[in-house]
């Protein structure tokens, strides 16, 4: 199931199925469409329109319903340095400080196995498969190979309780996941 606010957006596949899922809506409208979720992969974005609702509180609303209805595992994908206010950009402070919120709470206020994916900046470009780990600056990363990230790190239990910051690089995405430690 892949959960969006325009559900005949999103991409159908034998996979994927499109439902129609508001942050905006009440815990208990949302809770039913989580029946026999195994994981959740969290990927909505404000676009700087709804940075409450949507980048702070919505991740928290399905973070408790997964407590809730015993869905241990949770992928965050966030943004660098969301975790490092010194590091933020002034020109997106209010964004960073949504997203500081969500972070910081499925870190220190949930036992969900967690991971949070911290790209650069996202761009619209054919991936390339490959990345990086660690500390690189804030670099350019195609959209396609984050996707990868976050489809591959679901089953991996050694990114467990982890944030991890991503990279265009040199090795395969799944090389890096299988052997990190």
């Amino acid at each position: 199931m892949a959960g969006s606010r325009n559900p005949d957006l999103a991409m159908a596949t034998e996979q994927i199925v499109p439902v129609k899922l508001d942050l905006h809506a009440d815990p208990e409208t949302i809770k039913p469409l989580l029946s026999g979720v195994e994981a959740i992969v969290f990927t909505a974005g404000s676009r700087g329109q709804d940075l409450l609702q949507t980048d702070a509180y919505g991740p928290v609303k399905l973070m408790q319903l997964a407590k809730a209805l015993g869905i241990n595992r949770f992928v965050m994908l966030s943004a660098l340095y969301t975790l490092e206010p010194g590091k933020w950009s002034e020109k997106l402070k209010n964004y960073y400080i949504a997203k500081f919120f969500a972070d910081n709470y499925l870190v220190n206020q949930t036992d969900l196995d967690y991971t949070i994916i911290q790209p650069g900046i996202l761009v619209d470009e054919a991936g390339t498969g490959n990345i990086a780990l660690g500390e690189q600056g804030l670099t350019s990363i195609p959209i396609p190979d984050v996707a990868k990230v976050l489809a591959t790190v679901v089953d991996k239990p050694n990114t467990y309780h982890q944030v991890i910051q991503i990279n265009p690089g040199e090795h395969s995405i799944e090389q890096v996941f299988t052997e990190l430690n």
